[in-house]
């Protein structure tokens, strides 16, 4: 199945990317490395994720890490809505939408 993400998403990546990377190279490397397998995940199973409470949105955690990815499943895509970071996690991001 095709996998889409929304500028949204591909932004809050991106920020906390380069937050970890700016501590650790090697961390940001080991996330962005999970992200990719649990994408490729979603594009064989979409429905891995749990439903959350609104409508058509499933959640998929990052483990080890304490990140969530946010998605929706159509018919002939997974479309990545948000990529959540818990409150304190990166208070440099604090402001963010």
């Amino acid at each position: 199945m095709k996998v889409r993400y929304t500028k949204r998403a591909l932004v809050q990546i991106d920020e906390v990317l380069t937050c970890i990377e700016a501590r650790s190279p090697q961390g940001a490397d080991h996330v962005r490395d999970r992200v990719i397998a649990l994408i490729a995940l979603l594009q064989d199973h979409p429905y891995a994720g749990r439903p959350t409470t609104r409508a058509y949105v499933r959640r998929l955690p990052v483990n080890p890490y304490p990140y969530l990815i946010d998605y929706r499943v159509t018919a002939t895509e997974v479309v990545i809505m948000r990529f959540v970071t818990p409150p304190g996690v990166h208070p440099e991001l604090a402001d963010r939408e």
